[in-house]
């Protein structure tokens, strides 16, 4: 029986009952169409700064991107024009989502808020933020659009109901002297669990409804395992040079599930890429080939091809069954932060701090 997720994603449009007489839409397989070509074909200017976060609405017509400029610009895809901008945070916007509905969009960022817009008008709708919480780094929603959960330069984990913009809960580890940031967050494709990553590379899956437990805490990047696990041994962020302690070299970037929620993928300043199988986080394999933190992580609708980017300034497609690369793409001229596949899984969007998001398509080049 063909996964509910992956069916529904694979043509790009819900499915329909053939009443109009019109013959279904193919089957892709993403992993031949892209490895048959691949090619940039649009490029979208008009960031004045870096930019952080690139998301597809759900019919595919529009995107989002944001970054350091603050703002919040929306895109016509076909023609490349700029539909709005839209204004509201005071800082760096990291993370952009839309709801399954396409109804709203919601952008975190490191002003500490979280803001909901109608993307269509361009109004704000909801502003949510928590007392003494800190930047926001990462988004993501259950897949009913109903609970947003945040990841943020703070130890906790916060989950909010988007309709109503309530705060339902806080998601604590149980190592109550645990001081370290939570700046990664995935739900899983049946929505029960909440990935996380720490900036010391640990990784938890948590138990998001009835109970909010952590039920697993893996050590996933992170390479330093002293006896003494004390938050002085773990390693903190040192404010007076802006540097790290080693620690902090295995920092999570990204992480995203495979389709069916059988694959944790994780990524890390450590250059390497994770494959982790769910629920008990155990290691399949690691994927070396970038030469810089990896930042972002992408996969097709059929849960066949893995995108990657960061700091190296590289995008890499990979073949999630036996974790080979086959593509280096090499478009982008600054640090790659951003990445989404369209809903239809035939094309893919690249946010750079060149201040530019470009579209990519795969398949073999039509003559002429």
């Amino acid at each position: 029986m063909a996964d509910p997720f992956t069916s529904q994603f694979s043509t790009g449009v819900q499915p329909s009952l053939p009443a109009s007489g019109e013959a279904p839409t193919p089957k892709v397989d993403f992993l031949e169409y892209w490895k048959a070509g691949t090619r940039e074909v649009k490029t979208f200017r008009g960031h004045s700064h870096g930019v952080w976060t690139v998301a597809y609405a759900p019919d595919g017509l529009t995107l989002a991107s944001a970054g350091v400029d603050r703002l919040v610009r929306v895109w016509d895809i076909e023609t490349g024009r700029l539909l709005r901008s839209l204004r509201g945070h005071t800082r760096d916007i990291r993370a952009a989502v839309f709801t399954p509905d396409g109804q709203t969009l919601v952008t975190g960022s490191e002003d500490r808020t979280i803001r909901l817009w109608n993307p269509k008008s361009g109004e704000p709708t909801k502003l949510l933020f928590s007392r003494y919480d800190h930047n926001v780094c990462s988004l993501s929603l259950s897949p009913d659009g109903l609970m947003l959960a945040r990841g943020s330069h703070n130890k906790d984990i916060k989950i909010w109901e988007v309709t109503t913009g309530t705060e339902l809960m806080t998601l604590l580890g149980k190592d109550q002297f645990d001081h370290h940031w939570s700046p990664c967050v995935a739900f899983s494709p049946d929505g029960i669990h909440l990935a996380s990553g720490s900036d010391i590379g640990k990784i938890k899956v948590w138990e998001v409804l009835p109970s909010g437990e952590e039920k697993v805490l893996h050590n996933g990047h992170w390479q330093d395992s002293p006896d003494d696990d004390s938050t002085e041994a773990r390693g903190f962020f040192v404010e007076d040079d802006g540097g790290f302690q080693k620690p902090m070299d295995y920092w999570i970037g990204a992480m995203t599930f495979t389709p069916d929620g059988k694959i944790l993928v994780t990524a890390s300043r450590d250059c390497t890429i994770k494959f982790f199988e769910m629920p008990h986080l155990t290691e399949i394999r690691t994927l070396r080939g970038h030469a810089g933190w990896v930042r972002a992580l992408a996969v097709s609708p059929d849960g066949k091809v893995l995108v990657s980017a960061g700091d190296d300034q590289t995008i890499k497609l990979w073949e999630v069954a036996t974790g080979r690369p086959f593509r280096t793409l090499k478009g982008h001229a600054g640090y790659v932060r951003g990445l989404a596949f369209s809903p239809d899984g035939r094309r893919l969007t690249s946010a750079s701090w060149d201040r530019t998001v470009k579209l990519w398509e795969g398949g073999e080049e039509s003559p002429g």
